[in-house]
């Protein structure tokens, strides 16, 4: 038990390290091909920091625990909406600019309830998979669709280097980045199913818990440095790409491997939640488009919100 606990706080801290040094990388490299603060967020941040997810959600369904990979993907978006964004508003309040409660917000929420759609039947197969990864690529491409206004919104942003490297050095940390994030997920995935299995834990809550929170520790990071630098376009794109990326892509990974069969308390209690911080955000947005922001009270409420939700896990899990 001892080495598995060990494994899983060595596989939190590579994935931690490596997600950092994979997320300067991409931004630098991202820089150089002229894409704006909120598209590098959205795209190559946010698939930088759900990076974790993803590999762990691969890990997970090899090692026959697709209930850890699904656990994982929505409780990831959960922690990325009260936890991340919550912290992120106390460090520094998140201005919401026009875009993006006309483009980002909508789109996310309607890749999430597209998500919830498919979870429905309780079962996800490659067909389904195969839906939701159309579902990325259509996000995708509205993303870049919109990269003008992108930039025209976050002109007005403080202006500082995303990272103080060359190019060629930010493709080697790039590269050394996912090889290392590889590494800490599968290192992380086969402690925690060999604690889930001993304790006799349901492998969906320490999916929700431990793993979630592990993997959105890379947006955690993310979004609040973004957010000091006054990047804040990185820092609330980081967030939205980052629950894109786990919805359509994450969720889709383990089906393609084999068929998974979805826990009820995942869709109406867990997707419940998740559905609805969505929503809650967007009416933040709406009310805000007019030079709004989330501030640090609405932030502390959001860190409240998670901190209940971890209480009931735990209660359940006792």
């Amino acid at each position: 038990m001892l080495i598995a606990i060990a494994a899983v706080l060595i596989g939190l801290i590579l994935l931690i390290w490596s997600a950092d040094r994979f997320v300067d990388g991409a931004s630098v490299t991202a820089s150089h091909l002229g894409m704006s603060p909120m598209l590098i967020g959205l795209t190559i941040v946010a698939f930088g920091t759900s990076a974790p997810e993803i590999l762990v959600s691969a890990m997970a369904a090899l090692d026959d625990a697709p209930g850890l990979a699904i656990g994982n993907a929505i409780g990831s978006n959960i922690a990325n909406l009260a936890l991340v964004l919550g912290a992120t508003a106390l460090v520094s309040p998140l201005p919401i600019k026009g875009n993006l409660v006309r483009v980002e917000l909508p789109i996310l929420t309607l890749a999430t309830m597209g998500a919830g759609i498919v979870l429905l039947d309780y079962y996800l197969d490659a067909i389904d998979s195969g839906l939701l990864l159309l579902g990325l690529v259509v996000c995708l491409y509205l993303f870049k669709r919109f990269q003008q206004d992108y930039s025209q919104e976050t002109s007005q942003d403080k202006k500082e280097p995303l990272a103080k490297m060359s190019l060629k050095v930010g493709i080697v940390w790039l590269l050394v980045g996912l090889v290392l994030l590889a590494l800490g997920s599968r290192i992380l995935v086969g402690g925690a199913v060999y604690i889930a299995t001993s304790l006799g834990v349901s492998k969906m809550i320490i999916g929700l818990t431990i793993i979630a929170i592990g993997t959105s520790l890379p947006e955690l990071a993310a979004s609040i440095m973004s957010a000091r630098k006054g990047q804040h376009g990185i820092a609330l794109g980081n967030v939205i790409g980052s629950n894109i990326f786990n919805l359509l892509g994450v969720m889709a990974i383990p089906a393609l491997i084999s068929p998974v069969v979805i826990e009820a308390d995942a869709l109406w209690r867990d997707y419940g939640l998740m559905l609805m911080l969505t929503l809650f955000i967007l009416t933040l947005g709406f009310q805000a488009r007019r030079g709004g922001h989330i501030s640090r009270p609405m932030g502390g409420l959001l860190l409240l919100i998670y901190v209940m939700y971890m209480f009931l896990l735990y209660t359940i899990a006792r």
